[in-house]
């Protein structure tokens, strides 16, 4: 055996080994590879938590947020002759309010039947485009009453088997008669209970 022949058997006997920083570098990669994934696995499940676990919680804020918005003027303040009823794209430059002055607890007429011709005229399709105008994620209904008539807007949930609602209720004129403004918030699919 020559010296030539002696650093052959020496480079066929460090094939199979491996090197420390070998190990060391596939532990760095793995361990990055799972904080990667368990970051990733958090984040998608308190996405899918806030998106179906608190849905009561979220149907209640809509509720809460359509109420608050109903009873302010819009704007612009005369959005009802801003507006044509049938056609959707001429509304996204308004936001909804049903209020005849700031901080009035009177509703204009005009404007209570201008969100009825909306959510009423072009069918299906103009009601789900009042629920993004309104911020309604869920269905919504509307209604405005005394003891002579009651107004309505949008989805009567008995006519669909509502399962979870949420109501809210103020005092308001319309007409210069005192009235009952009723929203509701409801859907007719399960919710997951948080």
């Amino acid at each position: 055996m020559g010296f030539g022949d002696c650093g052959v058997l020496k480079q066929k006997r460090l094939k199979g080994q491996f090197w420390s920083f070998d190990l060391v570098f596939a532990i760095i990669i793995f361990s990055v590879s799972i904080t990667i994934l368990a970051f990733t696995w958090f984040n998608i499940n308190s996405q899918l938590a806030l998106s179906y676990g608190n849905g009561t919680l979220l149907m209640q804020i809509q509720e809460q947020r359509l109420m608050q918005s109903i009873i302010t003027t819009g704007s612009p303040s005369n959005w009802e002759n801003e507006i044509n009823d049938t056609n959707p794209s001429t509304w996204s430059n308004i936001s909804v309010g049903l209020a005849s002055s700031p901080s009035s607890t009177t509703l204009s007429g005009g404007k209570v039947y201008a969100l009825m011709a909306m959510a009423d005229n072009g069918g299906f399709a103009n009601y789900q485009a009042t629920k993004q105008l309104l911020g309604i994620g869920y269905e919504y209904y509307i209604t405005i009453s005394d003891p002579a008539y009651t107004l309505s807007i949008g989805e009567n949930p008995s006519l669909y088997n509502s399962l979870t609602s949420y109501t809210g209720s103020e005092s308001v004129f319309l007409g210069g008669s005192p009235a009952i403004l009723k929203v509701v918030v409801w859907t007719n699919k399960p919710l997951a209970v948080s």
